[in-house]
């Protein structure tokens, strides 16, 4: 359940899709004898030292004796959690005890929450405030409603139990029996926020039609949205389905994000309160950031972004004031680079600035680094004319600085040529080209690395599984007690998914036509299994918004309708593959039946097309006008969909802006360099694998890039950046190494903890004072929230 609390870090541009920190090599393989290395091992490594009446689901007696003794075995290894296979073998049970999952209850309870989960995220994306519903708070949701579902019905196990074995079943203990088996297990659990999971991604893809339902007035009917959402979420699950042995089967596919809420669920239902320490530790950091999370996101935001440069220097004017607010600002989106500044908000840190590997955070790090230098160097060399633009924006922008208005040029969604001329073209703010150009460099990268790098690796798994050779004891488990969906079932969702595509390309004359669809079809399939395989194993895919949108300009020029369109069947695919691929493992880690997963995955996607559609059409209808011509109010806001319509029309303009001999020809020309970039760093391992205790290897050149153009194309508060250095370095290195007794035990449910408070406490603020729920109600101004200027009390500009 990829766990993306904000839509910031996700920006329709190319932007990373977690974070990470801390510039430290990896302790080396052999360096875990060291006394103060240690870790408790649960087990090792391999299904031979499960009892075997655990696999054997009619045990249940020898199940229960194997299960005890399977969590408090006494200690036989000892070892560090660095890499995938670790994570696998010494820090997520095996345990499984054959639990029902699909039952009336985890159906009932999941689609009820899968209605709220993708009502809540439709809305938030026309809202001020930016917040993704998902995770632990969803989690915590299930956990309180299933629990209150057992306890409020009569129980059919223990109704069983009255009567006798072989007593007769009169019809009413049969449906009591079918409604409330028994205690709230934890495979329905988590087959309920699945199902949820599954269907709020279709937020996401549905937005396309909302930027043209408000921007282009083309018309649009219930089944275009309808059959198009399906088909897009339905071919990226047909994807997931055929690529399940190189994403998930893969021992080292571990989907970081996934820890936090695998140990949460672990922990609610097979540990008690009163006699599990590190959840009692859950629930006292759940409380404690339920009470403190009020202070820095409503009464005192400055505690969001507290930058001692900014406080030294808040009161200097004019130019002086100007660059050190680019340098230290970072309290608002586009305001500066925010070094040295720090947040103490977790509602925008997350578990994931604590759960991604140490590799990630090390290129993280270094990405950073090279990022604050290039863009000072781009603005205050005046590369692309940047002095002339503001020193971070995303939007287009006019020679003089202003706002491009886009609308004058595009009529009835085609661009009209005579009035480009008349209008000029848009330009972009230096730092942006810079991130664009980077980001284009990254998906090149991440190609070549797959390649050069993974692809043996790959090969040798795909074989070894066809040859039943397991490395995955998670998978071996699941092999060796459920059925697997069979590969049909895959293909024949991905046919019907495709049907669907064609038929609304067809029937509903879109701009986009037949052979665009399927060129958005295959490069979306090309590319989803690297975006998606990156993000297994790092914690972090590539996104390829930018890649798609290039494609489309050059195939379908002056048709921004068009590039919406294809960006949708090839972009929003490689994303709903990639989120259903982390569902899908996390399925394995809790060893959920793959047919159980196959119906809540697709039920889930069905469901939330239609929820996500009436949602959407609800809101446009009703705010149409708030939503199109102003920057909103405080309860709405059009602000995202105009961004999106914003980033069509710059392609839609591609052989004004970055054909050769135009301004930005270097943007699309960063494939070739980042693709050339990584096959140099792999001819470099191949000669010197090492330097010192250094490995080469651990270098990522995909992920070094996109941080290097990370904070000029995402609309995100740069204020996090040392604080997500700080924190990864403290549970991954500090931790990880010299506390792993306590990392292995509490450290992910302490993160748990402090996302669902955060959560909790912002799902409140936003329906009390926030606009969700009525009119605003802004905390009064005082020094920790100033009515002028910047939070972080950065020279104003």
């Amino acid at each position: 359940m990829s766990e993306l609390h904000h839509r910031h870090f996700a920006h329709p541009e190319p932007a990373v899709e977690e974070r990470g920190a801390a510039p430290f090599p990896e302790v080396p393989e052999t360096d875990v004898t060291h006394e103060k290395d240690v870790v408790v091992s649960e087990k090792p490594k391999g299904s031979e030292y499960v009892d075997a009446s655990v696999l054997d689901p009619n045990a249940d007696s020898s199940r229960e004796a194997s299960n005890e003794k399977l969590a408090h075995e006494p200690v036989e290894t000892e070892h560090i959690i660095k890499t995938g296979a670790d994570a696998a073998n010494y820090l997520l049970s095996i345990r499984d005890d054959h639990d029902q999952a699909l039952t009336v209850r985890s159906m009932v309870l999941g689609t009820a929450v899968a209605a709220f989960q993708a009502t809540m995220n439709q809305i938030y994306l026309f809202k001020p405030t930016n917040v993704t519903i998902s995770g632990t708070f969803i989690v915590l949701i299930i956990w309180f409603l299933g629990r209150l579902w057992a306890f409020a019905l009569p129980r059919g196990d223990r109704l069983l139990a009255k009567r006798g074995p072989d007593a007769p079943r009169p019809w009413w203990v049969s449906a009591l029996v079918l409604l409330n088996p028994g205690p709230f297990t934890l495979k329905e659990h988590a087959v309920a926020a699945i199902t949820a999971s599954s269907a709020s991604n279709g937020a996401a893809s549905i937005s396309v039609f909302t930027v043209q339902k408000l921007f282009y007035n083309t018309g649009l009917n219930a089944a275009t949205v309808i059959l198009s959402t399906l088909s897009i979420g339905l071919f990226g699950y047909g994807l997931t389905g055929i690529l399940r042995p190189m994403t998930v089967w893969h021992v080292e596919s571990v989907y970081w994000t996934n820890i936090p809420l695998v140990k949460i669920l672990q922990a609610l239902h097979w540990d008690d309160l009163h006699d599990s320490k590190p959840l009692r530790w859950f629930w006292y950091c759940f409380s404690g950031m339920t009470v403190y999370e009020f202070l820095p996101a409503y009464i005192m935001p400055w505690l969001n972004s507290v930058s001692v440069p900014c406080l030294a220097a808040m009161h200097t004017k004019g130019s002086r004031g100007a660059i050190l607010n680019n340098i230290f600002g970072g309290s608002l989106n586009n305001q500066g680079l925010g070094i040295l500044n720090y947040s103490f908000d977790w509602q925008y840190l997350t578990s994931t600035a604590a759960s991604m590997p140490l590799k990630l955070q090390a290129n993280f790090a270094a990405g950073i680094v090279i990022c604050y230098i290039a863009m000072i160097a781009v603005y205050y060399g005046n590369a692309w004319g940047a002095k002339a633009q503001p020193f971070m924006s995303t939007s287009l922008r006019t020679a003089a600085g202003g706002r491009y208005n886009s609308s004058a040029v595009f009529i009835n969604g085609i661009l009209d040529e005579a009035k480009l001329e008349s209008v000029g073209l848009p330009q972009l703010a230096g730092t942006y080209t810079w991130a664009l150009m980077i980001g284009n460099a990254a998906i090149g990268a991440l190609i070549g690395h797959i390649i050069l790098f993974w692809g043996k690796d790959i090969v040798e798994t795909v074989k070894k599984l066809r040859k039943n050779e397991i490395d995955d004891r998670h998978h071996r488990i699941m092999m060796e007690n459920y059925k697997e969906a069979p590969w049909w079932w895959y293909i024949t969702i991905l046919i019907g998914a495709f049907v669907l595509g064609i038929i609304v390309v067809t029937v509903e004359h879109l701009t986009l036509p037949v052979w665009g669809y399927i060129v958005a079809l295959l490069l979306g399939a090309f590319i989803s299994p690297f975006s998606t395989i990156l993000y297994a194993r790092f914690g972090n895919g590539i996104a390829t918004n930018a890649l798609m949108k290039m494609v489309a300009g050059v195939a379908h020029p002056g048709r921004p309708i068009a590039n919406l369109y294809f960006s949708a069947w090839s972009h929003s695919v490689i994303s709903q593959s990639l989120n259903l691929a982390s569902d899908l493992k996390m399925g394995e880690y809790l060893k959920i039946p793959p047919r159980v997963m196959f119906l809540t995955q697709v039920w889930g996607t069905i469901f939330g097309a239609f929820i996500n559609y009436v949602v959407m059409i609800s809101v446009v209808n009703q705010h149409r006008n708030l939503l199109v011509n102003s920057d909103g109010n405080s309860a709405w806001s059009g602000q995202y969909f105009q961004s999106l319509d914003n980033q069509a029309t710059t392609w839609a303009l591609a052989k004004y802006l970055y054909s050769a001999g135009k301004p930005y020809v270097l943007v699309p020309a960063g494939l070739g360099i980042g693709f050339g970039i990584c096959v140099l760093h792999w001819v470099i391992v191949k000669i010197r694998p090492a330097i010192g205790r250094f490995d080469l290897r651990e270098l990522n050149t995909p992920q070094l890039l996109v941080y290097s153009g990370y904070l000029g194309y995402n609309q995100t508060q740069t204020c996090i950046i040392w604080s997500t250095l700080t924190i990864g370095f403290f549970f991954q290195y500090y931790l990880r190494n010299y506390h792993p007794r306590f990392f292995k035990d509490y450290s992910y449910l302490v993160m748990a903890g402090f996302d669902g408070g955060s959560l909790l406490v912002l799902f409140i603020l936003s329906f009390a004072v926030f606009g969700a729920g009525g009119p605003q109600k802004p905390f009064p101004n005082w020094w920790g929230n100033p009515a002028d200027g910047y939070p972080d009390h950065c020279p104003s500009t």
